[in-house]
C-alpha cells in the first residue's frame, strides 16, 4: 500500500523523466506535505534544483514537469507557485479510497518487509550493578526501534549484552560468600552490595588478595566459584527484569548474551585477525589499528585487543559478538543502542570488521548513539545528595508524581482505576520524554514538562485517545461498528486530519530507516493537534449533525485513535479509556 508521498514521488520522477531525460531518473522530486490546505495537499520543490542542472528558469522547469506529469486517479490539480513550486491538490475520492484501504489494513498502511533479520543490542546493564537513569535511553530507545522493525516484518532478535564477567567478580564473589549468602538468600539493593564489595577490595588487603584469587578460579572453572557468580546473575537478573516489567520492555531472559558467552569465542578473534594480516603488536599487545583513526600525534591509532598479560579486552569480544551475528545468527542489519561517547569504539570495530572482510555484502552496521540525561544544571542528571538516580527510584516517582495530576484532573475513577492510570502516564510520559528528543542530543529532564496535560508529552497523547473513547462512550456507539467507507471529506479539518492519518506509514519507514524514534513522536502530536482541531471545528455528537455526516466524523475518529493507540505501542507506550 503506497500512501500520497510515496504515489506523489513515482508519479513525479516519472514526469521528471519524460520532460529532461533518462539521466535525470535518481532526482528526488522533494515531495513534503504543504501544511496548509489553502496551498494544496501537497508540494514539490524539485523545480529549483533541477533549473540549475538544465540550465532553465523555475518556474519553465516546474511547468514542463507539469505538463509531463499524469495524475492518474490522485489528483485535481496542480499549481506552480513562487519561484517554483509546485503545489498538489489531491482528489478527495482517491483520499476517501486510501483512507478506508489503510482502516482495514491490520498494519495502518504501514508497508512489511519481504524479508531480513536485524539484531537489536540495547540495554546491557552489568551483573550486581543497579540500573540507573544511564540505562533508560538504551533501553527505551532500543525497544522502541526493536518494535518498529518487527512492526514493520522484519524478523528482530533482541540482545542484551550484560556485563557478567572480569575482574570485578572476584571481590563480589567474596562479598557474598562473607555475608553468608544461601541458595534463597536475595540481595535487596545491588548498588549498596557492589559499593560494599568495593569499599573493601580498596580497605583490606586480606580481603583483596582473596578476591584476586577468586578471579584466577572463576577463569579457571571452579565450580563452586561458578555457581556463587551464577547466584549472582540470578539476582542481577531478578532486578533487571522488574525494572523491564515497570518499563514495559519487550526484553526476556531469553534475549540475553551476555559477555561471559563470548569467552570462547575470544581466542578465535584473535587467530582471525590474525589470518587477515592485520593483527600487530605494540609494547607487547595485540593490537590492530582500523584505518583513518590517529592520535592527536597523527600517528595511527591502535585498538587493543589482547593486552600483553593475555587479558581480552571489550574491543575484543565486540569484535566476537560482530561475528556470531553475522555467521551464526546471519543478520542482515545490527544495531547497537549505546551513549555517543562510545562511537569511535564502534567505529572502529566496524572498520576493523570492514578491513578484515568479515562483512557481507548485504550486512549493515549501525550505531544508534544518543546523548546524557541532564538536571535543570545541565549536569548529568543525578540525586540531591551527587548519586547516580537509580532507574527503579525514577519509574516510582514518575508514577507518583502522575497520580497527583490524575487526581487533580478527576475523581470518577475507582482507587484500582487510578492507579493504573497513574502507572501509565507516569511511565508513558518518562519513556516518551526521552523518545521525542532527538536521541543524539543531551537532554534536560523536567518532571513538569514531561507530565503537562498540554505539548508534545505522553500524557497528551493519551488524553487525545481518551477523548475519542468518550465520544463513542457518550454516544453509546461501539467503535467496532464504524465504517471507514461512509467518510466524508467537507471541511478543511476533516482533509487535514485525513492527509496526516495516511502519513502514518511514512513516519513509521523514517523511523526504520534512520533510527529516529523522535520522528514518530513528531507524527503521533501532530496527528493529536490535527484531532484536536477537528474536534473543535467538526462537532461529531451535536444535535443538528446530519447522519451520513455523525457516521462520517465517528469513524475519522475511530482511524485517529487506533493510530495513536499503535503508534504509541510502537513507542512501548500503553493507553487507557478514561483519565
Amino acid at each position: 500500500m503506497q500512501d500520497p508521498t510515496t504515489q506523489l514521488s513515482i508519479a513525479f520522477s516519472k514526469a521528471i523523466v519524460a520532460a529532461f531525460g533518462e539521466e535525470y531518473a535518481a532526482i528526488d522530486p522533494l515531495i513534503k506535505p504543504s501544511g496548509n490546505p489553502k496551498f494544496g495537499d501537497y508540494q514539490a520543490n524539485v523545480a529549483m534544483s533541477l533549473a540549475k542542472r538544465v540550465g532553465d528558469n523555475p518556474r519553465n522547469v516546474a511547468a514542463k514537469i507539469v505538463d509531463a506529469i499524469d495524475t492518474g486517479d490522485w489528483g485535481e490539480k496542480l499549481e506552480i507557485a513562487g519561484p517554483g513550486f509546485i503545489n498538489v491538490h489531491l482528489k478527495t475520492d482517491y483520499l476517501i479510497s486510501q483512507l478506508a484501504a489503510v482502516a482495514t489494513d491490520e498494519h495502518l498502511g504501514v508497508d512489511q518487509a519481504s524479508g531480513g533479520k536485524v539484531v537489536v543490542d540495547y540495554s546491557g546493564p552489568n551483573v550486581a550493578k543497579e540500573m540507573h537513569v544511564g540505562h533508560l535511553r538504551s533501553t527505551v530507545i532500543g525497544d522502541a526501534i526493536a518494535r518498529v522493525l518487527a512492526f514493520e516484518g522484519y524478523n528482530v532478535i533482541r540482545q542484551n549484552h550484560l556485563g557478567d564477567w572480569g575482574t570485578q567478580f572476584g571481590m563480589l564473589i567474596e562479598n557474598l560468600i562473607d555475608a553468608g549468602a544461601g541458595a534463597d538468600t536475595h540481595i535487596s539493593d545491588l548498588k549498596t552490595f557492589y559499593q560494599d564489595a568495593k569499599k573493601r577490595f580498596d580497605d583490606e588487603p586480606e580481603f583483596k588478595d582473596r578476591a584476586r584469587k577468586r578471579v584466577v578460579a572463576l577463569q579457571g572453572g571452579d565450580e563452586k566459584t561458578l555457581e556463587l557468580w551464577g547466584k549472582l546473575i540470578d539476582e542481577s537478573k531478578r532486578h533487571f527484569n522488574h525494572a523491564y516489567q515497570l518499563l514495559g520492555v519487550l526484553l526476556t531472559d531469553d534475549d540475553i548474551r551476555a559477555e561471559s558467552f563470548y569467552n570462547d569465542k575470544l581466542p578465535e578473534v584473535i587467530t582471525a585477525l590474525e589470518d587477515a594480516g592485520k593483527l600487530k603488536e605494540s609494547q607487547g599487545a595485540k593490537v590492530v589499528y582500523p584505518e583513518g583513526f590517529k592520535d592527536e600525534e597523527g600517528n595511527p591509532f591502535p585498538m587493543i585487543v589482547c593486552k600483553s598479560d593475555g587479558g581480552f579486552l571489550y574491543a575484543t569480544t565486540d569484535l566476537a559478538a560482530l561475528r556470531y551475528r553475522m555467521n551464526d545468527l546471519k543478520a542482515d542489519r545490527i544495531v547497537y543502542v549505546t551513549d555517543s561517547r562510545q562511537s569511535q569504539h564502534f567505529a572502529m570495530v566496524f572498520q576493523t570488521v570492514n578491513q578484515c572482510h568479515w562483512r557481507p555484502d548485504n550486512v549493515q552496521l549501525d550505531h544508534v548513539a544518543f546523548g546524557t540525561v541532564l538536571g535543570p544544571d545541565r549536569k548529568p542528571f543525578k540525586t540531591r545528595s551527587g548519586d547516580t538516580v537509580k532507574l527503579i527510584d525514577l519509574m516510582e516517582e514518575a508514577v507518583n508524581r502522575a497520580a497527583g495530576v490524575i487526581a487533580e484532573k478527576t475523581s470518577d475513577l475507582s482507587e484500582d482505576d487510578q492507579k493504573n492510570v497513574a502507572r501509565v502516564v507516569g511511565i508513558g510520559a518518562l519513556k516518551y520524554a526521552d523518545l521525542s528528543s532527538d536521541r543524539i542530543k543531551d537532554y534536560v529532564f523536567d518532571w513538569d514538562r514531561m507530565l503537562a496535560l498540554e505539548g508534545n508529552t505522553a500524557p497528551y497523547l493519551i488524553n487525545a485517545y481518551v477523548r475519542i473513547q468518550s465520544i463513542f462512550r457518550k454516544g453509546e456507539i461501539d467503535v467496532a461498528t464504524v465504517d471507514a467507507s461512509k467518510i466524508q471529506l467537507g471541511e478543511d479539518a476533516e482533509k487535514t486530519l485525513a492527509l496526516k492519518l495516511l502519513q502514518f506509514g511514512s513516519a513509521v519507514q523514517s523511523v526504520a530507516s534512520s533510527l529516529e524514534p523522535h520522528r514518530l513522536c513528531t507524527y503521533l502530536y501532530e496527528l493529536a493537534s490535527g484531532f484536536h482541531s477537528f474536534y473543535e471545528k467538526c462537532p461529531v455528537l451535536k444535535d443538528g449533525v446530519e447522519p451520513d455526516i455523525k457516521d462520517s466524523r465517528l469513524a475519522l475518529s475511530a482511524l485517529v485513535a487506533r493510530t495513536l493507540k499503535e503508534g504509541l505501542n510502537l513507542l512501548g507506550i500503553d493507553v487507557v479509556d478514561r483519565m
